[in-house]
């Protein structure tokens, strides 16, 4: 049995409303060897007592960081807002959309981490796919 190792992290991020309009939220970021391409994050809206849940991919939140990446419902880009280097992240739902911010240095910093416990490239070790075929086809 594979060890489970755990990288979690809390990063300060900015809601934008409009171009000259952002409120500061919360996000927590977590990421779990035992699923080696996803990254949780759950974001923690202002003024709201629910919080709404999205996972990446960690290998679109890497390349966030030096182009634009995704499709459909998630995009993300790196852009520079007052001198400071962030990465931004559109969502978009059936019912609503949302552009948020993050300091490009802590998600960096996070995905450091999280290549300390997988390395880029090993994800594909960390399933045991004849395990889980059987699994699955024992019907658990």
């Amino acid at each position: 049995m594979r060890s489970v190792r755990t990288v979690a992290c809390e990063l300060p991020a900015q809601l934008v409303l409009s171009h000259d309009l952002s409120v500061p939220m919360r996000a927590a970021l977590r990421y779990e060897t035992d699923d080696p391409y996803a990254v949780r994050t759950v974001f923690h809206p202002p003024g709201q007592g629910r919080t709404v849940e999205w996972f990446f991919s960690r290998d679109m939140l890497a390349q966030a960081l030096s182009e634009h990446t995704g499709q459909g419902d998630v995009h993300m880009w790196p852009a520079v807002d007052a001198g400071r280097a962030i990465v931004f992240v559109a969502l978009r739902t059936p019912t609503g959309s949302a552009l948020l911010g993050f300091p490009a240095q802590g998600v960096e910093s996070f995905l450091r981490e999280t290549w300390s416990a997988v390395p880029s490239g090993a994800e594909s070790g960390r399933h045991d796919l004849d395990a889980e075929l059987a699994q699955l086809l024992a019907g658990n």
